[in-house]
């Protein structure tokens, strides 16, 4: 068995980080989940919210993802999102003022996805701090 978990995160339009960890924790439909190695198997639909990636060595990693998948498979994570962006690439103060014209919005829908969006944002910078 692997010593570390392999893990990637990507967006539709890059590699937002791949390396080494010792867990990771993102936040599906269900609920949070922590991904140790060994983990069972598992896909999960994702939702607006921060993804944790704790590194061997260094810390850690955190990302705002908006959706998507997490995959977890012979000490393998793959998270794939539509958009995902490392909390040290967030401007904070664009995403308070996404939260602010969020609602604005009046679909309600479309308001609350724009609210789980910059809250993610802001969390996730948050976190990293």
């Amino acid at each position: 068995m692997a010593d570390f978990l392999q893990v990637e995160l990507v967006a539709a339009d890059r590699t937002v980080w791949s390396g080494e960890a010792t867990m990771v924790i993102a936040r599906t439909v269900d609920g949070d989940v922590g991904v140790l190695r060994g983990h069972a198997p598992m896909l999960s639909l994702l939702t607006q919210a921060t993804v944790e990636i704790t590194e061997p060595e260094s810390g850690g990693v955190v990302a705002a993802v908006e959706g998507g998948f997490i995959s977890v498979a012979n000490d393998r994570v793959s998270i794939l999102s539509e958009r995902a962006v490392l909390a040290e690439e967030i401007d904070v103060t664009a995403a308070r003022q996404d939260l602010e014209a969020a609602s604005a919005i009046e679909d309600p829908e479309e308001s609350a996805a724009a609210v789980r969006s910059a809250e993610a944002r802001i969390r996730a910078v948050e976190k990293a701090g």
